[in-house]
């Protein structure tokens, strides 16, 4: 049963892992092809490798999440708090897809647990140990901190960047600003895989520690990897409905501000990642730098109906994820 349970994680945690990519891939490539400074096709690419070079650099952040931050329970109850966790991230994610709005898959993921968890106590079950931790931390804090600052770096930053182009021609400052979007897409998507890589090879290596696999410890390899591939796989796939919602629909601006927006939400991932060694949602960074970018002008077109909505799904989504965790571990409670 155990070994039933490990497979379904696994299987789980790969789907995790590709919708992430699937979901997220908009934030890398909106501006940039909003702005025509890159084709679909090549925007797509350049995501995707450079959301693989990042996630295979992640190791060393999901080892130390999986060792200090969360314990889940031996056997085959721990297994299913994973299971059920990623199971009601992934429905959520799903859904907020087919809406069109930009939500955290971390926020799912750690809200899932905490309803897993939530559940687990109910049949009495044991539960994950430092799930209270995770969320203040991960969830609460990240939740009104890295939105805010964002936003206001982006909306402050335009002030130099537009001052640095005040006696050059609008027409060669768009074609130079366009450049910078290569760079700035790369950045971008190399701080998704670096800060999202870490997610699944966490939820891996906690589900192959819950199984009392030998050799976890050295036989770690291939974690990193199957993640990395199936977030890659998913990147190069590409949700545009997302895309459409980031790059067009909550706000119109031209490629400086989309520059602008693209290097604040990079900078803010890799000092997330490597400085505070704190996951970031990059739903919520590169929506919040769009937007203050983007109000930073003559005339801002802002959707803010849609802005209030996308406020909106970033607090339901913990609690969403978590009931529909909660839910399905009831369901299979009985198994345990």
């Amino acid at each position: 049963m155990e070994l039933l349970f490990l497979l379904v994680v696994c299987a789980l945690a790969g789907t995790y892992a590709w919708l992430n990519g699937f979901r997220d891939a908009s934030f890398a490539v909106a501006v940039a092809v909003r702005t025509r400074s890159l084709t679909p096709s090549v925007a797509l690419l350049l995501a995707g490798l450079f959301t693989l070079t990042g996630a295979l650099c992640s190791l060393p952040l999901a080892l130390a999440l999986s060792r200090h931050l969360i314990g889940v329970p031996d056997g085959a109850p721990g297994l299913a708090l994973l299971g059920t966790g990623l199971a009601g991230a992934c429905a959520w994610g799903l859904h907020q897809w087919w809406r069109g709005l930009p939500s955290s898959s971390t926020h799912a993921l750690i809200g899932g647990l905490a309803g897993a968890s939530g559940a687990a106590l109910l049949v009495g079950q044991s539960r994950p140990t430092g799930v209270d931790t995770s969320l203040l931390a991960l969830v609460v804090l990240p939740l009104v901190i890295s939105p805010l600052v964002a936003f206001l770096l982006s909306f402050v930053l335009v002030y130099p960047a537009v001052w640095a182009a005040r006696h050059a021609p609008p027409r060669t400052v768009h074609e130079r600003v366009r450049q910078l979007q290569a760079v700035a897409s790369a950045a971008v998507a190399f701080g998704h895989g670096l800060q999202d890589g870490q997610r699944t090879t966490t939820v891996l290596l906690l589900a192959l520690g819950a199984a009392g696999v030998a050799g976890t410890e050295t036989n770690w390899w291939w974690a990193p990897a199957f993640g990395a591939a199936l977030l890659t796989a998913g990147t190069l796939a590409g949700g545009w409905r997302i895309s459409y919602t980031v790059g067009t629909r909550l706000v119109r601006m031209d490629p400086m501000r989309g520059v602008v927006a693209q290097l604040v939400t990079s900078v803010l991932l890799l000092v997330g990642a490597i400085g505070l060694q704190l996951p970031l949602s990059t739903a919520h960074t590169t929506t919040s730098a769009v937007v203050g970018a983007g109000v930073n002008q003559d005339s801002p077109r802002a959707d803010r109906l849609l802005w209030l909505r996308i406020l909106g799904a970033w607090l339901v989504t913990p609690v969403a994820a978590a009931v529909l965790a909660g839910i399905l571990f009831l369901a299979v409670s009985p198994l345990l």
